[in-house]
């Protein structure tokens, strides 16, 4: 992003307005039509919906995904090697329940072109509902209300529960309801339009296209008042059902139709609506798949969701959401008060992240979630670093499932790491099914950091819940396999005294890859080795016969165990004393710096305007590196040395990522520049409800509004876990009357209020717990307890901005100088040309 002083509210509030507990459009738009079908999306974690008209169009791109539901195609490499990604995967469109077309008079209800009196679109955040309203002049003049409700259910994982009413205010009419299952996947929709739900061009971070058949039809039927569809991918052999029911209510006679092909079943509703009166049709949608269960057994999964759902009505199952939701924000609300915008667009990230895990059930979380077909659907570090954390204090249970669904991915993680001549286990960079499935290795499988995210959030949830039957049960093998693999992989050198080196690897920044001793890597892998012989000696002492069996499983030996901790000790850490920072790299700072103050807009992300290896060239960041490993290994570094790394690094990230802002925010505030600490927590408070990065349009940024939540809590709350130990050293920003969340420790519930000269904690449910506030330990028990924040470290005002560091010497007496590349744009080629400063 551009570096710029923008905590000021970006939405337009005339068709936004501000509300606490809802995301009200009041004005239709088709110039943004991806935007909104993403920020109006509905899901669970399994199923999703995006805020696709129920009459079909105008869409930008239809979607529904369900979590893990993929195809699989050959990777064509144009010089392939040993090693390389073989097949990709790609997240399937599944078969779309959520249209219910309206025709009056035989008009077709439009909305890009009806004659609307009234309109408003609202996504409930309290009740998990997405509700539309209009008032409907028809071109005969007749006046023609039409509501519209969507809920993929919390409860009840394979449920959907849509409902389409339609009352006639002035005047007669014949009206049509055409309730449809449609095969949006495999190439043209009802218009025979094609696609554009699995994305276009050449953004690396929009999906994979298909150019034959993906579902293959299995069964296809529509009686009575029920329909279904049943497919089978082509190549991963994933297979999906979907079944709808219809529940109607009408003050008029009503006539149904049933119709079925292989990509289509429809049931078709025809009355003569006469003034004043209603014909409401209730659809319940049920969904299941599997890894290869036949998709005529999937049906009758099918059967058995919806005969359960129509004994209960749609009523029954809104009350149901409406209990799960109040249950989720009594653990998970953050309240700001006397900021209204800021609140609302909390409570929007905060109920994305639960739209986008509560059901997964052990399955990863995508990184957009089930909203749209960003990065192809797959499963990256983000769910460790920026979503387990937010479960981990909030809903333990769904962090626990997502853990799980790592352990399960183990086996695989053990081949690819033997394909990589490793011993242990390497997860992949990016997957859906397990396999690898980044063909550009450099910044994908280079990135061996996961392994060491993976186990930070496994332990960090251990620290936080005390479930050491998880740990000891499912988690001490992914423990062991990760110290094995960073063992394997460094190596010593003695210069005076033996050191741990890593060599060959990419941090978090994506814009400096295949690197020596990246500090973020290394820092992690050390944490990783410390924490793998720690959970060995514990499990030793407190479950000898488990241990026993383990060591025997895996066969672990004391030597290794041994040899991890001496690795950990021994890590190399870079520093540099003439500098004072920590290089993100052994030759970081060999680089010329990328001066991004002379880099204009319309070149940014660089990724998309620059060949890789210019980028590599030089000192740029796409994302936090250094910065990030401040945060999440924050004992291991003073105050000061953030401090002079956040001033170095933070002009030269480019924040292409949206993994970034949150991250620099954090740390920001910590070391005291409070005002750019808010500036960068505002653009990732915004980053989809503006669209700051401009591809909202292919899903919301999940990790991002994980990183939201870290923002007020780690951030400002200044809550921090290290140690095992739960502290706060709160930074409030000016102006903010107060801060409010709960979080959950060893199954007690915390509530914390931080005002700008005092913190109020007390425990509401559970046993009393020990917090450290600014450096003194306490014990908190049910009632409120008040300290006062006479001192909250210094306030810095103003900004860094993008004008880099420049003129400090390198240890060999060298002068860092800053440069820009200037493409220049041929009809047939790109060149860049170095501007030196």
């Amino acid at each position: 992003m551009t570096k710029q002083h923008s905590a000021t509210d970006p939405m337009d509030r005339t068709r936004y307005p501000v509300d606490p507990w809802r995301l009200v459009e009041k004005r239709y738009d088709s110039d943004d039509l991806g935007l909104t079908e993403t920020l109006f999306a509905v899901g669970n974690g399994y199923l999703g919906m995006r805020g696709n008209p129920a009459e079909g169009r105008d869409a930008h791109a239809h979607g529904t995904f369900i979590n893990g539901l993929h195809e699989t195609w050959p990777i064509r490499h144009a010089e392939a090697a040993f090693g390389f990604a073989r097949t990709g995967q790609t997240i399937v469109n599944a078969p779309d329940a959520k249209v219910m077309k309206l025709y009056v008079d035989d008009e077709p209800l439009n909305v890009a072109q009806a004659d609307l009196e009234e309109y408003e679109r609202v996504l409930d955040l309290r009740e998990g509902v997405l509700r539309r309203s209009l008032v409907w002049r028809t071109p005969a003049g007749k006046r023609v209300k039409v509501e519209t409700s969507r809920m993929v259910s919390m409860a009840q994982r394979h449920l959907a529960v849509m409902q389409l009413s339609v009352t006639m205010l002035e005047g007669d009419a014949p009206i049509v309801i055409s309730s449809q299952l449609l095969n949006r996947q495999d190439g043209k929709d009802e218009y025979h339009v094609e696609s554009a739900a699995m994305g276009e061009g050449v953004d690396p971070r929009k999906a994979q296209g298909f150019e034959e058949r993906v579902l293959l039809p299995r069964l296809s039927y529509a009686e009575d008042d029920r329909m279904a569809l049943g497919y089978m991918c082509s190549r991963s052999k994933m297979t999906v059902a979907v079944a709808a029911d219809h529940l109607l209510s009408s003050d008029e006679p009503v006539e149904k139709i049933t119709r079925h092909e292989q990509d289509l079943a429809k049931t078709v509703f025809r009355a003569e609506l006469h003034e004043g009166n209603t014909i409401r049709v209730d659809k319940l949608v049920a969904y299941h798949s599997s890894r290869g269960v036949p998709a005529r057994e999937l049906s009758d999964r099918c059967d058995r969701t919806l005969d359960r759902a129509r004994s209960h009505g749609a009523a029954y199952y809104q009350a149901e959401q409406r209990e799960w939701f109040a249950d989720f924000w009594s653990n998970a609300d953050v309240e700001v008060e006397g900021q209204p915008e800021i609140q609302q667009a909390t409570r929007f990230n905060l109920f994305q992240l639960a739209q986008a895990s509560a059901r997964a059930d052990q399955m990863g979380v995508p990184a957009k979630g089930v909203t749209g077909s960003g990065y192809e659907g797959h499963y990256f570090w983000d769910t460790e670093v920026y979503v387990v954390p937010f479960l981990t204090y909030t809903q333990p249970d769904v962090a626990r499932n997502t853990l799980h669904f790592r352990r399960r991915m183990l086996p695989a993680a053990l081949e690819r790491a033997g394909e990589m001549a490793q011993r242990g286990a390497l997860f992949p960079w990016r997957t859906i099914n397990g396999e690898e499935a980044s063909a550009y290795y450099a910044a994908g499988t280079a990135q061996v950091h996961i392994d060491a995210d993976v186990a930070y959030a496994l332990t960090k949830y251990v620290d936080a819940t005390g479930d050491k039957d998880f740990l000891f049960r499912d988690g001490i093998d992914i423990l062991v396999e990760t110290a094995r693999l960073w063992a394997d992989l460094g190596f010593w050198r003695s210069n005076g005294h033996p050191t741990f080196h890593i060599h060959g690897v990419t941090g978090p920044d994506e814009y400096t890859t295949v690197v020596n001793n990246n500090l973020f890597t290394n820092v992690m892998a050390r944490y990783n080795l410390e924490r793998a012989a720690q959970a060995v000696a514990e499990m030793a002492e407190e479950h000898p016969h488990e241990h026993a069996a383990m060591v025997e499983r895996l066969e672990l030996g004391d030597d290794e165990v041994a040899e991890w901790e001496a690795c950990a000790a021994g890590m190399a850490i870079p520093y540099e004393e003439g500098l004072g920072i920590h290089p993100q790299d052994d030759y970081f700072l060999d680089r010329e710096v990328w001066d991004l103050s002379r880099t204009p807009d319309e070149l940014r992300p660089l990724l998309l305007h620059y060949h890789p290896l210019v980028i590599y060239r030089f000192q740029v960041l796409k994302q936090a590196d250094v910065v990030m490993a401040l945060f999440l290994q924050g004992d291991r570094f003073s105050i000061e040395e953030k401090k002079a790394d956040f001033e170095y690094y933070d002009p030269i990230t480019t924040g292409d990522s949206t993994l970034s802002a949150v991250v620099q925010s954090v740390i920001a505030a910590e070391v005291g520049y409070h005002q750019m600490a808010l500036d960068y927590f505002h653009h990732a408070l915004y980053v989809d409800l503006a669209d700051l990065h401009h591809n909202t349009v292919d899903g919301l940024h999940i990790a991002s509004a994980g990183g939201v939540w870290a923002g007020l809590v780690n951030g400002f709350g200044g809550m921090r876990d290290h140690g095992r130990a739960l502290s706060f050293y709160p930074k409030l920003p000016v102006g903010w009357e107060s801060l409010a969340f709960p979080l959950q420790w060893h199954g007690s519930r915390l509530r914390v209020l931080i005002r700008q000269d005092e913190i109020q904690l007390h425990v509401d449910r559970g046993e009393p717990i020990e917090v450290w506030v600014c450096g003194t330990p306490h014990t908190i028990g049910g009632e409120a307890v008040t300290f006062g924040l006479d001192d909250q470290g210094p306030r810095i005002d103003g900004f860094l901005g993008d004008k880099p560091l420049v003129g400090g010497h390198r240890a060999d007496g060298t002068m860092i100088t800053a440069g820009v590349p200037e493409p220049t744009v041929g009809p047939d080629e790109t060149q860049a040309n170095l501007a030196p400063l």
